[in-house]
């Protein structure tokens, strides 16, 4: 059902109009503007999901280091792909108990347990009352997130469509027959009312794709990969990468990872490839680590990467995001040697938006250019050395445009891109073969 409704929100393409204009004028009011007809339609708050007597085998003990949804046993509500979703919950609501009856022990927080309030863990401490195997039960309340639809209907009337709350990764609310959809509502947790900041108006029905003459990019970056698709003579692709490429947290990932994707569409355009997919990942680990590994280790880079021989290698990286020009220039520049040494071509996909406050982003609209210095050095060191790139962050940076806030693509609600998400890395390789 999840990638039937996917594909209808990709198909919708048609029905989208850019509003003139989107006003709040109230806490969960917003005035319309459309083809110079006004209108003002109530946005409903986001539910509150009440929780009673949750039950848990046992509390892991406090980690005061990592990150917060690292640091205790993560409350089933709010729980997305691997983490938390942050804010979700309520914390004044949130009751510890010993069991689920009326004489329960209630434990304290700040002494039992230590519970971090943004990201909905729950830590034991050593000199509480909570025993290190003891099962305990909760009662919270919390808030799903949810992207709504201001839509012009078919008989001339604004209304909303309400989507579907998620805990980390809402779809958008799905169209009724004849409308068009103005604008998406980002419900981010429990917000008290409506900012700009959840008003993203259609500003663009899609990505805007380059209109070429002449032959594509990989013609002239990939000729030996060109040449192979084109005959049906082998060709070993390589996807190498972190826990983006690891992938298996996508539904039907052999379908679904980027690389599939990638490989699927390769096939269409070119029906006489031949292709076979290696893919070597490391989940959260980067470049760095795999230089680090020695001979004879699951991910020592000379035997895992260059090992395989491959004939085109796409690495995806958004864990070397920490890079700088000099670091970008220094270690890409020796993979493109090694890589030229054993015959295969390359690509470099730049990295996918990530939480916001990760990319220094205190906001998911006007963000087309990305931040990150590690986005930016990649570019310069794939223009000066004539390698090809695959420029993922560019449609991601666009999202926004198309009424979708990037962190709702995130099925761990901080980097872990869903079955859309994973599209755009292969809308951006195929843009070098189209």
């Amino acid at each position: 059902m999840k990638q039937l409704s996917l594909l209808m929100m990709m198909s919708s393409i048609a029905l989208l109009a850019q509003p003139e204009k989107l006003t709040l004028v109230g806490d969960w009011k917003v005035q319309v503007e459309y083809k110079g007809k006004l209108g003002v339609v109530d946005i409903s708050q986001p539910s509150p999901f009440t929780v009673k007597n949750e039950r848990y085998d046992r509390m892991a003990d406090y980690r005061a280091a990592g990150g917060g949804w690292t640091r205790g046993t993560a409350l089933q509500g709010v729980k997305a792909q691997e983490c938390t979703t942050r804010y979700a919950l309520k914390p004044e609501t949130l009751v510890i108990k010993s069991s689920d009856k009326a004489d329960a022990v209630i434990f304290e927080d700040g002494k039992d347990y230590q519970l971090t309030p943004d990201w909905a863990t729950v830590g034991r401490l050593p000199d509480g009352r909570i025993q290190p195997n003891q099962p305990f039960f909760a009662d919270y309340i919390y808030v799903k997130l949810r992207i709504d639809a201001i839509v012009l209907t078919k008989s001339g009337d604004y209304a909303v469509r309400l989507g579907i709350p998620h805990p980390a990764n809402p779809e958008q609310a799905e169209l009724q027959d004849g409308d068009t959809r103005l604008a998406n509502i980002w419900l981010k947790g429990d917000i008290k009312k409506l900012t700009d900041e959840n008003l993203f108006p259609i500003l663009e029905n899609e990505y805007p794709e380059k209109e070429l003459s002449g032959p594509n990019p990989a013609h002239k970056l990939l000729p030996k990969t060109i040449k192979k698709l084109e005959s049906g003579e082998p060709i070993k692709i390589l996807a190498w990468g972190d826990s983006v490429t690891v992938g298996t947290f996508v539904p039907d990932w052999e379908k679904n990872r980027w690389q599939n994707q990638f490989v699927t569409r390769l096939k269409a355009r070119y029906p006489r490839a031949n292709i076979e997919l290696v893919t070597e990942a490391w989940g959260g680990r980067n470049t760095d680590s795999y230089l680090a590994e020695p001979p004879g280790s699951r991910y020592n880079y000379q035997e895992k990467v260059l090992g395989q021989k491959p004939d085109l290698i796409v690495s995806e990286f958004v864990n070397d995001s920490g890079f700088n020009q000099e670091k970008v220039d220094h270690q890409y520049g020796r993979f493109l040697k090694d890589f030229k040494e054993i015959g295969a071509e390359w690509i470099i996909l730049t990295p996918h938006y990530v939480r916001p406050d990760w990319m220094g982003l205190n906001s998911e609209k006007n963000i087309d250019e990305d931040p990150r210095p590690y986005v930016h050095a990649l570019r310069k060191f794939a223009q000066e050395n004539q390698v090809a790139l695959a420029d993922a962050s560019l449609r991601y940076g666009r999202l926004w445009r198309q009424g979708i806030p990037h962190s709702s693509l995130m099925m761990n609600a901080i980097n872990h891109p869903n079955t859309l998400g994973m599209k755009l890395f292969a809308d951006a390789l195929m843009e070098l073969f189209k």
